[in-house]
């Protein structure tokens, strides 16, 4: 098995060295668990997916430290909500020593409350993806764009490259529909949620219409809002906002919809090579999904300011990246080699926003190199491959 570096291996190790304790979130199996394992070698772990683990830690926290004392790794924290202001206890008492408690947790909700009543001030946070495209390449894994769109960016699937990825998917689904679901949301269906995602995945880099989703599946718009929130707090799905200010009242104000996962998406939509993925329908909204994560991972890594998209009723762009008064314009392109036309809204949505405020546009798409394009209303474009996103 080979290990894929991350890049949020080095943000880890520093805030380890500032803070008591670190919570690394992100969704099942990104990687969180063996990320721990690997920066923290000599911490003891325990798993607190193991009931009698869980149950000890929630019921009786107190023996549960002075079984397991710091340093300590642990795993799926989210399971002893209890746990959390006996570490503060435990913190406390050595606010000296930084690094004690490492903890990973795939459930938001529960682990945002622990941390924000118990350990503010006392943990740093990372949210961790699955793997980048640039993450892969720099591991030695010989991939194009397209197979790593297909096949998603869960680290075992590139680990162990035998894997076959639908069945990992399938796998994987179930697992979320039987254990997270459970704990997340009271769902009188499994099957009614499955085919829900699914009815989402049909909408990845589309705007979020929960009125038209609610009568396509035949459930009430409150079950899919509730629904909507579930599977945004467990990493599944992301839902980008809209850029908007005063000055352009038109704006759509809705959020787009995406998929935090292309190879599970692929999964739902029935893809299961590159060669399905040139045939379907879906192969736009599969790589603007692709480039959504590959921007967000770049994102996670700080400095760069914050992702949206811009669309009003004449214009879209799918992402809008602000930055201390300055923007990036962003749009996916399937096509391997865009043209000029293919720049002209983003040098007409760049004419509204306040003069020299675009610091760069580009069309990510699938070419192996950079170009620039002729330049549109004086603005500079460029088609860029998704790693120089």
């Amino acid at each position: 098995m080979t290990w894929i570096t991350r890049h949020l291996e080095s943000t880890v190790l520093q805030l380890s060295q500032q803070r008591p304790g670190v919570v690394i979130t992100g969704a099942r199996q990104t990687g969180k668990t063996s990320l721990a394992r690997q920066l923290f070698p000599d911490h003891a772990f325990v798993s607190l997916d193991l009931p009698s683990e869980a149950e000890q830690a929630e019921r009786d926290p107190s023996t549960f430290l002075r079984r397991h004392p710091p340093p300590l790794v642990v795993d799926e924290v989210q399971y002893a909500p209890g746990l959390f202001r006996h570490l503060k206890v435990e913190i406390d008492k050595h606010r000296d020593k930084n690094g004690q408690f490492i903890l990973t947790g795939s459930q938001k909700p529960a682990l945002m409350q622990g941390v924000s009543e118990s350990l503010a001030g006392r943990v740093g946070m990372v949210e961790l993806e699955g793997c980048s495209l640039e993450e892969l390449r720099l591991a030695g894994v010989e991939v194009t764009p397209e197979a790593a769109a297909v096949r998603g960016g869960m680290p075992e699937l590139w680990e162990k490259p035998d894997l076959h990825a639908a069945e990992f998917h399938r796998s994987y689904t179930t697992t979320y529909l039987e254990r997270d679901l459970r704990a997340l949301l009271d769902v009188g269906s499994l099957r009614d949620f499955e085919r829900f995602l699914r009815a989402c995945a049909l909408r990845s880099a589309q705007i979020l219409n929960k009125v038209d989703l609610a009568r396509d599946i035949g459930m009430s718009p409150s079950t899919v809002s509730a629904w909507i929130s579930v599977l945004e707090a467990s990493n599944q799905i992301c839902l980008l906002e809209p850029w908007f200010s005063n000055r352009t009242k038109s704006l759509v104000k809705s959020p787009k919809l995406y998929l935090c996962d292309s190879g599970l998406l692929c999964y739902l939509l029935g893809i299961d090579n590159v060669d399905d993925l040139i045939e379907s329908p879906y192969r736009g909204a599969v790589w603007e999904t692709f480039v959504c994560a590959e921007l967000r991972k770049k994102m996670r890594l700080g400095g760069r300011g914050e992702l949206f998209f811009w669309r009003d009723r004449t214009k879209e762009v799918d992402f809008l990246i602000h930055k201390a008064g300055g923007f990036e314009l962003l749009d996916a392109k399937w096509s391997e080699h865009p043209d000029a036309k293919d720049g002209d809204i983003l040098a007409r949505v760049a004419e509204t926003l306040p003069e020299n405020a675009v610091k760069r546009m580009a069309l990510i798409c699938r070419s192996p190199n950079a170009y620039p394009l002729p330049p549109k209303r004086d603005f500079a474009i460029q088609a860029v491959p998704v790693w120089e996103a």
